[in-house]
């Protein structure tokens, strides 16, 4: 299939993709690479990242290669002539710009990809829509939608746009790790994991109530809770919920991503706030509880159906804003509304437990 691309109806044949940073929005960008895979299988496909995301797509078999930026390679100058030689060796014909920034624009300016595809209006950002030729006003709300918009200027369309799942292949090494720590820890029947952690203090829940929910579930369904983290921060985080109530919850070793993808994989469901592990639970095929306050499901949320949104109000502002904010919008959520919806999940699940209350 050929396409339209004002360079003599050449198929592509060298496509990047910039998406650089946090974890969740590059799995909420998977989509976009199978889609692109499948409606040219041909082509040659990177991905510009920034660490440690890359340690997820390392293993993507629609993924060509993995382009490592520096962080904070836009404030060193030094750094720009080695970053453009280095993406200029590829000979880009075309360039995909999801995150709709200024620093993601920039690489595919760079890169000297004729063809640089990127959002207009809300979605194309800062200077992106001057560094991106190929504008796109995309209409959908969820991100992984308006991303997948944006390959309609490039002939990506059809059966190839209505593929918009965020299948992550995981890793066989890491199942088996996770498995062995399953068994070694003696949990018997489903498990939920719990993630109280946040890159922002705004996207946080308290630890007492999630202590609270875990204490629920364990006394009322008999099902443990896994507590994961990320940091000495985090595991502070995961201490305070364990002393809740010991008995309900255990703490995760420490873990990398492929390690909390092989976990959740094996999770009964995943409760936390919208961050990179909720996106990597969806990933690997597990339903979720989300908590949100400071983004809004619609647009950033656990993406397909199968999973639980709660928001009791929106805390608006600007991105610097929100994410400097005190979480008080997450507050507003009670531990009372957290267990309503692990109930409602438990029966959509249909898991086979007997309530002891």
């Amino acid at each position: 299939m050929k396409l339209e691309t004002g360079m003599g109806n050449k198929q592509p044949t060298r496509i990047l993709i910039t998406r650089l940073s946090h974890i969740g929005d590059c799995i909420l960008t998977l989509p976009v690479l199978s889609a692109i895979r499948g409606q040219y299988p041909e082509a040659f496909i990177a991905w510009a990242v920034e660490s440690p995301s890359q340690k997820l797509l390392r293993h993507h078999p629609d993924l060509d290669e993995i382009i490592m930026i520096p962080k904070g390679w836009m404030s060193k100058p030094k750094c720009w002539s080695q970053v453009a030689k280095n993406l200029r060796s590829f000979k880009f014909d075309i360039a995909i710009d999801p995150q709709g920034i200024t620093k993601s624009a920039l690489l595919g300016w760079m890169s000297g990809a004729q063809i640089r595809v990127g959002g207009r209006g809300r979605w194309g950002r800062e200077l992106s829509p001057v560094l991106n030729n190929r504008l796109v006003e995309t209409k959908s709300a969820h991100v992984v939608d308006r991303s997948m918009e944006l390959l309609t200027a490039i002939g990506v369309q059809g059966n190839h746009l209505e593929s918009r799942c965020l299948d992550l292949p995981l890793c066989e090494q890491a199942g088996n790790t996770m498995g062995d720590w399953v068994s070694n820890t003696g949990i018997e029947g489903p498990f939920v994991v719990i993630n109280p952690g946040g890159s922002w203090a705004s996207k946080r829940w308290e630890m007492d109530r999630y202590g609270a929910v875990a204490s629920y579930l364990k006394r009322q369904y008999k099902i443990q809770s896994v507590v994961v983290w990320a940091n000495e921060e985090e595991l502070e985080m995961a201490n305070a919920i364990h002393e809740v109530d010991p008995e309900a919850t255990i703490l995760a070793p420490a873990t990398s991503l492929t390690e909390l993808a092989a976990l959740t994989n094996r999770s009964a469901f995943f409760i936390g706030g919208d961050t990179g592990p909720l996106h990597l639970a969806v990933a690997s095929g597990t339903p979720c509880v989300g908590l949100y306050g400071t983004t809004r499901p619609e647009e950033s949320g656990a993406y397909g159906s199968g999973h639980i949104a709660i928001q009791k109000w929106y805390q608006a502002g600007s991105c610097r804003e929100r994410r400097s904010a005190e979480n008080e919008a997450m507050r507003d959520i009670n531990a009372s509304d957290v267990i309503e919806a692990c109930d409602k999940m438990i029966l959509k699940l249909g898991l086979k437990l007997q309530s002891v209350a």
